[in-house]
């Protein structure tokens, strides 16, 4: 019971953090126009993953698309690869995850099977995380180097160049769904573990043996095998050197012999 309630919370956990991770690529406020120094302004700026916007004082909003990629930074483009690997690996987990859920039965699926899969979804989810905690964070590094170049510039007297940016929202959605993404697919690696079958965890080749231990007798007499009852000391001529038959073969006097 204990390892559906983790599976399960950790495909929900997942989910949002891929759901979050879409939604912070798709919005425009990564970077959001600083306005310590100036809080009255009758135009208001910030900037997104595909698109600039400018909101007016009077409400209306104008947003222009990227329209180039090789004018763009190296850094940015790398932010951008980033965010969609983690969305397009997130989504792969999912489908994983939700065929590899032990409350859904398809056909006659074995639990190792089911096992396999909610592990490769846990390795996905988590790798999902990272590439969005690391795209969220290369992006706000690149925040703070132009923050502080720019205020420098306004030190020395041109505050006109250009505006400084800060963290938009974009920002700390990013980092909260790429925790949850890397939290659910630990979860889901941890369920892994409890769906294995108890034989294949514990494989063990045992030998059993066979009764008492086998006795080997040099001379002419049998070989005890174990299984036989203990026979009484037997005296005679006969026992201390068999005959040999013309054919070859060994052979041993019977019981009529030695009366």
């Amino acid at each position: 019971m204990s390892t559906t309630i983790c599976q399960v919370m950790g495909f929900i956990v997942s989910s949002l953090g891929v759901a979050g991770c879409i939604v912070s690529t798709a919005m425009d406020m990564w970077s959001t126009q600083d306005l310590y120094d100036n809080p009255v302004t009758a135009v208001f700026q910030y900037q997104g993953l595909w698109r600039s916007c400018v909101r007016q004082s009077s409400g209306f909003t104008e947003c222009r698309p990227y329209f180039t990629i090789l004018g763009l930074p190296a850094m940015f483009q790398a932010v951008r690869a980033l965010m969609i690997v983690g969305i397009v690996l997130g989504i792969l987990g999912l489908l994983v995850c939700i065929f590899a859920l032990k409350c859904v039965r398809i056909g006659s699926m074995e639990d190792s099977a089911k096992a396999n899969m909610t592990l490769t979804s846990g390795i996905m989810f988590i790798v999902a995380g990272l590439c969005a905690i690391t795209g969220v964070s290369v992006f706000a590094n690149m925040l703070v180097t132009n923050f502080w170049m720019s205020t420098a510039n306004m030190y020395q007297g041109m505050q006109n160049v250009q505006n400084r940016y800060t963290f938009g929202s974009a920002l700390f959605v990013g980092w909260v769904a790429g925790g949850l993404a890397l939290i659910g697919g630990i979860m889901m690696c941890l369920a892994c573990r409890g769906l294995i079958p108890e034989e294949s965890r514990y494989k063990a080749v045992s030998y059993n043996a066979s009764g008492r231990n086998i006795s080997y007798r040099t001379g002419p007499y049998k070989v005890g095998s174990g299984y036989e009852p203990e026979t009484k000391t037997r005296k005679g001529a006969g026992y201390e050197e068999a005959a040999r038959s013309e054919d070859g073969r060994r052979s041993y006097p019977s019981k009529y012999d030695y009366v």
